[in-house]
């Protein structure tokens, strides 16, 4: 029997195939040709054609917030994943785990299941992706003290607290990496009347970005548009102006962080205290946000180790031990 791991991302989505490891991870974005409705692309190909594209192409990303925005292209996306890895396995339906956010409604739960038997999958099941990247991190999730998981992806940012295989307290934040690149662009068009695009803003963040401003600043050259003259022109960019740009969003990712460890039982505090949390997730890669995050809340904080795999580790851990999780983190449909 074949099983397949999706993490299904805002940003990125990874395949993990149990004995194989994290087989395929590619940027969650469909490239669409209007006219004949057919694809033309799916991942690091169609992420390329974002802002460059006539009329007649239209570059989706499928996935909004960590849930599904547009049914029939997350569908195509699905397909092509589990087609690009399947190879001679073609004709057995895989049995698939997706990851999905602890914060999510049934009825996204459904459109999950459903994108996913579509597309050529056996049996969906699905976990919420909190558990799935602490099983991913390393953390004994089923063991009696309480650990605390930081979930920081493109489009959701996770904070539970887990003991004894479930969730305690939980919170989940409609803003993370993809909210960090609007800020930059912002903050660049207010300070230098330049409009800069999406994969340029993501590039800063990547290269330079930090969560706190340092003493040995780092500088960056970007090309944008400028918004009064219209023509293209080029800026130098250092690594404490996009602290700058990042300190309101950082700072209601540690308000809801601080609101969680408000509603944990005391029991739980004082493991959390002894072992720090733990953030994993592509927000996890930001420079210095694990310091910010324990600055703020007193707590120490720790980065996952392969922050970006954690879920998709998850689910293949949960694949190979499906009698097991069944009963504790499933979530039927």
């Amino acid at each position: 029997m074949r099983k397949i791991g999706i993490d299904l991302g805002t940003c990125n989505s990874l395949v993990f195939i149990p004995k194989k490891g994290v087989v395929l991870q590619e940027p969650s974005v469909v490239a669409v040709a209007l006219e004949e409705n057919r694809i033309l692309a799916v991942g690091e190909e169609a992420k390329e054609m974002i802002g460059r594209t006539p009329d007649t192409i239209r570059v989706y990303r499928p996935l909004k917030d960590g849930v599904i925005a547009d049914f029939r292209v997350t569908q195509a996306m699905l397909k092509y994943f589990i087609d690009k890895v399947s190879g001679f396995w073609k004709f057995f339906k895989p049995e698939m785990m997706i990851g999905v956010p602890a914060g999510i409604t049934s009825t996204e739960r459904r459109a999950v299941i459903e994108a996913a038997l579509n597309a050529g999958a056996k049996q969906a099941y699905l976990a919420k992706e909190p558990i799935l990247a602490a099983i991913g991190a390393g953390i004994p999730i089923n063991s009696c003290s309480g650990n605390m998981i930081v979930d920081i992806g493109g489009g959701t940012s996770e904070v539970a607290v887990i003991s004894l295989g479930g969730i305690v307290t939980c919170q989940s934040l409609r803003i993370a990496g993809d909210k960090l690149d609007v800020a930059i662009s912002d903050y660049i068009k207010k300070k230098y009347n330049l409009a800069v695009g999406e994969q340029t803003a993501e590039e800063i963040k990547i290269k330079i970005g930090t969560a706190l401003p340092e003493k040995e600043e780092k500088k960056i050259e970007i090309r944008g548009r400028d918004l009064i003259s219209g023509l293209p022109r080029t800026i130098k960019i250092s690594s404490n102006e996009t602290a700058e740009a990042f300190s309101e969003i950082l700072s209601e990712i540690i308000h809801v962080i601080k609101q969680v460890l408000r509603e944990t039982p005391p029991e739980l505090s004082a493991d959390i205290i002894d072992k720090g949390m733990i953030i994993s997730g592509g927000g996890a890669l930001l420079k210095n946000i694990a310091e910010r995050i324990s600055q703020e809340t007193g707590v120490p904080c720790f980065l996952a180790e392969d922050p970006l795999l954690c879920v998709a580790k998850g689910t293949g851990v949960v694949l190979e031990n499906l009698e097991v999780y069944k009963k504790s983190i499933m979530l039927k449909r």
